[in-house]
């Protein structure tokens, strides 16, 4: 396929190399997908955090800070996914290694804290 036959947002972010096999394209949309659905599930876990810090009777500003870092890693974990789908997208394109996931080492990180928060208040 000709670059001529290719729609102008695909031009501007993938200038370079060649149609991918759709099966490809198809896997790092999916990959996205799965990256979107962990920061809304981050989104409602920020939220449920602070509907808890009101009726809990542990301290509440700890329970104020978990829902305001939830929803800011929520963001930045729909940030990583797009920057994550274009970098894949770049790769195969132009036949190159997959670049290494930026958003794992904080998804770990964010549930290493919220975890250590949920033990130090005694809430699992």
């Amino acid at each position: 396929m000709s670059k001529n036959h290719r729609n102008r947002l695909t031009r501007v972010f993938f200038p370079h190399g060649t149609e991918p096999d759709p099966r490809f394209t198809l896997a790092n949309e999916r990959t996205f997908l799965a990256w979107i659905r962990t920061a809304l599930a981050f989104l409602a876990g920020g939220l449920a955090a602070y509907a808890f810090a009101d009726s809990s009777e542990a301290d509440a500003s700890i329970w104020r800070a978990v829902s305001v870092l939830m929803p800011a890693a929520a963001a930045a974990l729909a940030l990583l996914a797009i920057v994550r789908w274009v970098r894949v997208e770049r790769a195969i394109r132009n036949s190159r290694p997959l670049p290494a996931p930026l958003a794992a080492p904080l998804l770990i990180f964010v549930i290493f804290a919220v975890a250590a928060v949920a033990i130090s208040l005694d809430v699992l």
